[in-house]
């Protein structure tokens, strides 16, 4: 049984994949081919933006963003501690200080409330500048941008989405990396919509922001490639990689988003008699996700690793994200925290347990996953 598997996707794609970078290799576009302006097109129309401009990588993205908003020194991001490294880390190359939020425990997502109470906090100490806010749509559940937005807005904060976990869900009929001042997402192999290899995207309805960003992707261009007028990055999406999602992208909105939606339900029937020892995953009212992963919660650290060893010796994959809190990484020592700060975070990180979820999964895979956690917990 396969986490994600991506053997079984090439396998259903493997004619029109193929074809795709046969036509790349052929043609010896390698750079800024025209399937990159092909997918950028197709990827904006489907989120609902006016632009979108490809990168290397998710991290790159997120970096671009900071670097069009010209965050620096003595500005403070406000990130969710329960979250990749990645989240936090861009925040640090430049310059400022990520400041961490506790989540929520239902949608594992920044809570507004805690976010409210740090930027206050930020505020009073009169040491930092506060400046934007990165909500991250986490496991493929958009964060609430209702919410977060309030709290931008009253204190006059930029907000970042940071959909690499999120491509493909909703909030009513709002697609995700459509609710930020500037979104972005990830095309690592294992995301909602993967590549084969790594690739970014940033998306944004601001014209001369597009403008920009397009110009730090490529050294801080101006008007051609040695015309540099902005220090930048080399962060441009291989010709391949665009050619590969495009084939992706189609089979992503005509059927897979659906099918793991499925699978997701059948997870969450079928564990359904056991909910008073295991939380199942929650989509509040209005949210649709894209299942990036499927994450239960156990009652302790010692029952979650119990469970984990049980799955694993059925042969049965599943990951622990994330082990340990943003704000105790040693990355971010500099910048002690109070543990009690963050209890919802400190909780999640001993008790969850992602589970194996793709569009390909099959209900005898299904049914194997939790016939084995039935065996251990009740």
């Amino acid at each position: 049984m396969q986490f994600r598997d991506l053997k079984q996707q090439y396998q259903v794609l493997k004619k029109d994949i193929d074809t795709a970078m046969i036509e790349v290799a052929t043609n010896c576009n390698f750079i800024n081919g025209q399937q990159v302006k092909v997918l950028e097109k197709e990827l904006a129309e489907y989120v609902g933006v006016k632009h979108c401009i490809t990168c290397a990588n998710g991290t790159d993205a997120l970096t671009m963003a900071m670097m069009a908003w010209g965050i620096k020194e003595g500005d403070a991001v406000f990130v969710p501690d329960f979250t990749f490294f990645s989240s936090g880390e861009i925040v640090s190359h430049a310059g400022a200080t990520p400041v961490f939020v506790d989540v929520d425990t239902d949608t594992y997502n920044i809570s507004s409330e805690s976010l409210d109470k740090a930027i206050e906090k930020v505020k009073a100490d009169e040491t930092l500048n506060p400046k934007a806010v990165i909500a991250v749509d986490l496991f493929g559940l958009p964060a609430d941008f209702e919410a977060v937005r309030k709290v931008a807005d009253k204190h006059n904060l930029l907000v970042l989405e940071d959909g690499a976990q999120g491509f493909g869900g909703k909030i009513k009929d709002k697609i995700a990396c459509s609710f930020g001042d500037i979104s972005t997402t990830s095309f690592f192999p294992a995301k909602p919509l993967g590549c084969y290899g790594d690739g970014g995207a940033v998306f944004t309805d601001d014209d001369n922001m597009a403008a920009l960003l397009e110009s730090i992707r490529v050294h801080g261009k101006g008007e051609m490639k040695y015309d540099n007028v902005r220090i930048g990055l080399n962060s441009r999406l291989d010709t391949i990689q665009a050619a590969i999602l495009s084939v992706k992208l189609k089979a992503f909105a005509d059927y897979e988003l659906e099918d793991i939606n499925k699978a997701a339900d059948k997870y969450t029937r079928q564990l359904s008699d056991v909910q008073d020892k295991i939380k199942l995953p929650i989509v509040p009212k209005g949210y649709y996700s894209s299942w990036a992963q499927y994450t239960i919660q156990l009652e302790n650290k010692e029952t979650r690793n119990s469970l984990q060893n049980a799955l694993k010796e059925e042969g049965i994959p599943s990951m622990v994200y994330y082990p340990k809190a943003m704000h105790k990484q040693e990355a971010f020592a500099a910048n002690p925290y109070n543990d009690s700060e963050f209890s919802n975070t400190m909780k999640l990180c001993d008790t969850v347990l992602s589970l194996p979820i793709h569009p390909y999964l099959t209900d005898e895979d299904i049914e194997k996953v939790v016939k084995a956690i039935k065996a251990k917990m009740l």
